[in-house]
């Protein structure tokens, strides 16, 4: 497909959640302020700020934003989507886009890990899709179908449909996507981002090679989960 286009932004924190940490943290340094000189004694000061700044470091962690480039030759070549572990490796019937089998691998993303989501492929995005649905525990085989969900289908270099569903969880309830139709996508870019844990869902065609297992722990844009024929 030619020279990979590199997009990604030198943060270190996600934009989705700039804002939230921000105003989060005004708000606690303005409470902690008021409660030191609201009481004569300390305790109630050093509660909050233990209390509720353990939650915002957890916050802050919740939406880190490692930068990371995948090294080598990416032909034909299947990556995370999204840190996490693998949950399902498995041929399913797909009855939506495909109608036919097609090999899926998911990976469930618990709320310590990082929750941007890359695009596992080179090529071309094909179309983006939002469907409304449940909010069952994401590792559930029904979630795949059952839950609000995001599909992208990436046309590959070699004209193979990819499809990358990114599925809302009980307690995610926020899925973004930033892929666009009729875009190039490359790894190394990102494709959106699932607030609190979730799962992100790859169908691949069948015959694809798997060079993943279950219960691995996955790191995405790095970790290679597949090979295209």
């Amino acid at each position: 497909m030619g020279k990979r286009i590199n997009k990604l932004k030198k943060i270190r924190i996600h934009r989705e959640g700039t804002q939230e940490l921000t105003l989060s943290a005004i708000a606690v340094v303005v409470i902690a302020v008021l409660l030191f000189h609201l009481f004569e004694t300390t305790i109630p000061f050093w509660i909050f700020v233990i209390i509720f700044g353990l939650a915002w470091f957890m916050a802050l962690n919740f939406y880190r934003c490692p930068i990371r480039y995948f090294n080598g030759d990416t032909t034909h070549l299947v990556v995370a989507p999204a840190d996490g572990r693998i949950v399902v490796i498995e041929e399913i019937e797909e009855n939506e886009y495909f109608h036919d089998k097609r090999l899926m691998i998911s990976i469930f993303m618990s709320p310590l890990n990082v929750h941007a989501n890359w695009f596992p492929v080179d090529g071309k995005v094909k179309f983006v899709h939002h469907q409304n649905g449940n909010y069952h525990k994401a590792w559930l085989p029904k979630a795949s179908e059952e839950n609000e969900h995001a599909d992208v289908m990436i046309t590959t270099p070699q004209g193979e449909d990819i499809l990358v569903r990114q599925i809302a969880g009980a307690m995610a309830r926020r899925i973004v996507t930033y892929a666009k139709e009729g875009e190039e996508c490359y790894i190394d870019e990102h494709m959106g981002f699932i607030k609190l844990g979730s799962r992100v869902d790859v169908f691949l065609p069948i015959g694809t090679e798997v060079c993943c297992r279950m219960e691995q722990p996955t790191i995405g844009d790095q970790t290679v989960i597949a090979k295209l024929r």
